[in-house]
């Protein structure tokens, strides 16, 4: 249509007839229609009196078909103005180009801007800021260098819509250009293209060069410092964004919604209700509370401080209540383990949409209570046709949740039918599913599927799967074959040196230590993994090197580290290592206590072991585990501790297991020991009466018939 009316444009042009006189009687009809909200009816009349109107109105009705971005309005509005006027004003044919980049119909804005007999300035911001604003800053850059090879000056409006092009490409080179450009045109003054700048430098991450043109505006407003505070929360000073949140207050300026919402969300960031407190109050104060961003922002700082309690206090309050705010605090209570209580207020609501229950069904996933879960997916699919990729994702986790391949197969179909294969969140939770359940081959078949859709997810989902299920050698294949398409992840690298682990292949784990060197990965993550891989491989001196060479440690490598000695029967060096965590204040955890109480197996050190047992619970609030027990019963039958055997299993807060009782039986029977002995055999006879273990004192020895 632009292209079309442009050439006619041009047509007419060439001839000299009289202006047409717009007509008073069309203008007051299009004005009556316009009165009562009808820009659709004003338009179509326009268009079939064939006569035409002011200037005036004509800018107006443009205005109007941008504010509702109406593309069939605005082109009949564009093809009325050049065939009634054979010189429209630039200015007009300027708001029809504003006009289509604000509807978001980029090919008739540049059908126009192409065929204009003359432009001005007005005519190039137009075009750049149609560009600007549909995500187009290539083209806008492009545009802007013609622009300055036609000659035409460009001024605030022009500079403004650049420096945001430039900030999306992240060209830092051209906005320093464009900075030199605007001091060199005395612009300098202009807080618009100063704030712009430090969102420039800002998005290009050189925040030191964003702060300093921040602090050379001279009249700093509402939007300088949003961009401010914005910049340092996604360059991730988070703590100096709520520094210019609360320095923006000193100065008596009054924050923007979304200012709020970025402090706030810093504060959530930083875990400091303290703050977010503050901020609170200043929202009742300069009555903020009403506004659906602020209110949003609020309650979810509250929520991911842990302050559930203040949130529900905000919805209690029946002016604030809004679906967002309610399905915030809702979820919070169930990313907190607080179903019950969750299931309460998500019963209470008004209204739902999907997120609300996606909120919900994520909470039972969350806390792996699958049958409630599942109950809830059959609630959801009665209650509401309302379902996205997430819904689909949650619940074929609650079909792995539960080894439901059945219905997980079911969900596939779906998927399938309803076009959802595309979406990779929903084809890499399928995938997952199938892994989860066991089906190799099934996840094989999908991931093949998926061809040009997978990602790393992908990838590290199948590794995963045949990790998982002592396919070692399939997981190294498939590594291999990952690397024509994807750059492995850390946690590609951590399930294959599990899988190296797992089959004591030395040569595999030193292949990917190196590779991750020369590709320069950070090591630090992978450390515990590649202390697992050489301690298992018995290769002692590598991964003692490993250890020594982390830069910070934590429990996770050091638990490596003890059970990686325990493993060699080297229970000294474990005791040391938790010696060593003592000291550089690491808490210890149940794997900590299993490796430790392992390494006192190795040593026979039967008298320092009841030590740390004992410390588990009452240094360390650390409940003893199956694991932990085993252990000790270990200790004291392999060393001939009788008496302490039994004072350890009088004291046990459970019946010992079958692999336990066995232990007991056989020492007893080796000592002599005969009233645990007899005890051990009843227990296993209740356990197990088609063996039945019998014993009969004989020559100092109890036998077994």
């Amino acid at each position: 249509m632009a292209g079309n009316a442009a050439t006619i444009l041009k047509n007419i042009l060439s001839n000299s007839s009289p202006k047409p006189t717009p007509s008073k009687t069309l203008t007051k009809t299009i004005s009556g229609h316009l009165k009562s909200d009808g820009l659709r009816k004003a338009i179509s009349v326009l268009f079939a009196s064939g006569e035409p109107v002011s200037y005036s109105l004509y800018a107006h009705l443009f205005q109007l078909c941008a504010s509702s971005k109406a593309i069939v309005e605005a082109r009949k509005l564009e093809s009325n103005l050049v065939t009634f006027y054979p010189t429209p004003p630039v200015f007009l044919l300027n708001r029809a180009i504003e006009c289509y980049g604000k509807c978001g119909n980029l090919d008739d804005a540049t059908g126009l801007f192409d065929e204009m007999p003359e432009r001005d300035g007005g005519s190039w911001n137009a075009m750049l800021g149609a560009y600007t604003q549909n995500g187009f800053p290539g083209r806008t850059l492009e545009l802007f260098l013609d622009m300055n090879h036609s000659g035409v000056s460009a001024n605030q409006i022009t500079y403004a819509n650049v420096l945001r092009s430039s900030a999306e490409e992240l060209e830092l080179g051209v906005s320093k250009q464009l900075h030199g450009l605007i001091v060199k045109r005395g612009f300098c003054g202009n807080v618009i293209l100063e704030s712009s700048l430090v969102d420039a430098y800002g998005k290009c991450m050189v925040m030191t060069d964003a702060r300093r043109m921040f602090d050379d505006i001279q009249n700093k407003n509402a939007v300088s410092w949003n961009v401010i505070v914005r910049r340092y929360l996604v360059a991730g000073n988070v703590k100096e964004a709520v520094v210019m949140f609360f320095k923006m207050l000193r100065e008596d300026i009054r924050p923007l919604n979304f200012t709020f919402a970025n402090a706030l969300f810093a504060c959530s960031f930083l875990s400091s209700p303290y703050e977010g407190m503050q901020i609170h109050g200043v929202i009742i104060k300069i009555d903020f509370e009403g506004d659906d961003v602020v209110l949003g922002s609020l309650t979810e700082m509250y929520v991911k401080c842990g302050r559930l309690e203040d949130a529900r206090g905000l919805l209690d309050q029946p002016d604030e209540r809004n679906i967002i705010s309610w399905t915030s605090i809702m979820s919070g209570y169930a990313i907190n383990g607080r179903i019950r209580e969750a299931r309460e207020l998500f019963n209470e609501m008004p209204e739902r949409n999907v997120i609300s229950w996606n909120a919900m069904l994520a909470g039972y996933t969350r806390s792996l209570l699958w049958k409630e879960a599942l109950d809830f997916v059959f609630l959801m699919r009665k209650t509401t046709k309302d379902i996205d990729h997430v819904t689909l994702g949650l619940i074929l986790n609650v079909c792995a949740g539960l080894s439901e391949i059945k219905m997980g197969k079911e969900v596939h179909g779906f998927i399938h039918r309803n076009d959802y294969s595309s979406n990779i969140f929903v084809s890499n939770a399928l995938l997952d599913m199938y892994r989860k359940c066991g089906n190799l081959r099934s996840a094989r078949i999908w991931f093949y599927q998926m061809s040009q859709r997978r990602d790393k997810v992908s990838w590290n989902a199948v590794l995963t799967g045949y990790a998982r299920r002592g396919q070692s050698e399939e997981a190294m294949t498939s590594f291999s074959e990952m690397q024509w398409e994807t750059r492995p992840s850390k946690f590609t690298f951590e399930t294959l040196l599990a899988a190296c682990a797992n089959i004591s292949s030395l040569e595999q784990g030193k292949q990917i230590h190196c590779f991750m060197i020369r590709n320069c990965y950070e090591i630090n993550v992978c450390r515990g993994a590649l202390v697992e891989v050489y301690t298992k491989c018995r290769c002692l001196e590598y991964a003692i090197r490993v250890f020594k060479e982390s830069s910070s440690l934590d429990v996770i490598i050091c638990n490596s580290m003890i059970l990686g000695f325990c493993h060699n029967e080297r229970g000294r060096e474990a005791l040391e290592v938790f010696g060593l965590m003592k000291k550089e204040g690491i808490k210890p955890d149940h794997i900590t206590f299993h490796g430790i109480l392992l390494a006192c197996i190795h040593e026979g050190n039967v008298k320092l072991a009841p030590q740390f047992f004992d410390s588990m619970r009452c240094k360390y609030g650390i409940i003893p585990q199956l694991e932990h027990y085993e252990c000790m019963i270990k200790l004291y039958c392999r060393y001939g501790y009788m008496k302490e055997l039994e004072d350890f299993v009088n004291r046990m807060p459970f019946n010992p297991t079958v692999p336990m009782l066995r232990k007991i039986f056989d020492k007893c029977r080796k000592n002599g020991y005969a009233m645990l002995g007899e005890w051990a055999a009843r227990r296993l006879n209740e356990l197990n009466p088609w063996a039945p273990f019998q014993f009969k004192i004989t020559t100092n020895r109890i036998d077994r018939y």
